[in-house]
């Protein structure tokens, strides 16, 4: 899918708020999980490996937050049910996300964007980008746990085109700092001056 046809899709755009993540911050995050040009190479790697998969792994981590109805409440109206629509256009920049974790330079347009994910979980925007009324924010114990399911999840993709156990674990491992370093961004909001 390109991603001028994904809704609510803004990487880049000049309207967005600058993040008040200074590229320092960035890289003393970086080091701080203990960042290497091997996990870029990873994650080159890795984009390679899961083309062709992000559905599968969508499919896999919707179903998880169906099956569980503290999570599925979050894409929920008033009634209670999940609203289908605000599904479907999640799912869209969830998939470019994964795309993107594996792809983006982490530049200023980068971090900016990462800052406007971090917002749309929050009451400053959850439900605007997609015009609907479900619960007004994620609870930040939610962001956090998450990271667990979005990785331990992903190594059989990450194995699925028949890399040697290394490159594999290679993989796993970039992934894995990769959702904390986004994880810790998204944080951001929450904490406000104590980030």
């Amino acid at each position: 899918m390109a991603t001028e046809t994904i809704p609510g899709y803004d990487f880049g755009a000049p309207d967005l708020q600058r993040s008040p993540v200074s590229p320092e911050d960035l890289r003393l995050l970086e080091r701080t999980l203990l960042w290497s040009e091997e996990d870029d190479r990873y994650l080159r790697m890795a984009a390679e490996v899961l083309d062709g998969q992000v559905d599968q792994v969508l499919d896999l981590w919707y179903d998880y937050v169906a099956s569980h109805e503290h999570l599925v409440r979050y894409f929920a109206g008033p009634d209670g049910q999940p609203i289908g629509s605000y599904l479907e256009r999640v799912r869209a920049r969830f998939a470019q996300w994964v795309r993107d974790v594996c792809r983006r330079p982490r530049d200023q347009a980068w971090l900016d964007y990462q800052h406007e994910i971090a917002l749309r979980h929050t009451s400053a925007k959850k439900n605007r980008t997609d015009g609907v009324e479900s619960v007004p924010e994620v609870p930040l114990r939610y962001m956090v746990a998450f990271i667990f399911p979005i990785t331990a999840t992903m190594r059989r993709f990450l194995a699925a085109r028949g890399h040697g156990q290394a490159d594999v674990d290679g993989m796993h491992t970039a992934w894995f700092k990769a959702v904390v370093l986004h994880v810790c961004l998204w944080c951001q909001p929450y904490a406000a001056g104590r980030w």
